[in-house]
């Protein structure tokens, strides 16, 4: 087994957590998934803002654990849930980051939403 690589956020990869001053809410099929005012806004190099939401604000019994995982150098190993909202069955739609990386511990108790499976609405 080959260890993984970790890679530190730096001037050529910054990453950058903050709180989002504003109420985000999670809806996909009619159906509120997460409704907050603590939601951490993640900016990483080029790639688009991600809004990690803090789990106790998600509906957890529309949320599904699965299989799939995938790992980032920069954050750690990242587990996956599917949606599962009436007739709405989103899978791998929502990842987690359980144990992060110390740069990025502040998502610990978080979740994400892929912004193309979802509505992420801000106010």
């Amino acid at each position: 087994m080959t260890e993984k690589l970790i890679l530190q956020p730096d001037a050529s990869h910054p990453i950058t957590i903050e709180r989002n001053p504003e109420r985000v809410v999670i809806t996909v099929g009619g159906h509120t998934i997460a409704d907050t005012q603590a939601a951490l806004t993640l900016r990483e190099a080029d790639y688009p803002p991600v809004q990690y939401i803090p789990l106790a604000d998600v509906e957890q019994s529309l949320l599904e654990p699965t299989d799939h995982s995938s790992y980032c150098p920069y954050k750690g190993d990242c587990s996956y849930y599917s949606i599962a909202a009436g007739e709405v069955d989103l899978e791998n739609s929502v990842w987690e980051y359980r144990d992060p990386y110390a740069p990025v511990a502040e998502i610990r108790g978080h979740v994400a939403f892929y912004p193309d499976r979802v509505q992420i609405a801000a106010a």
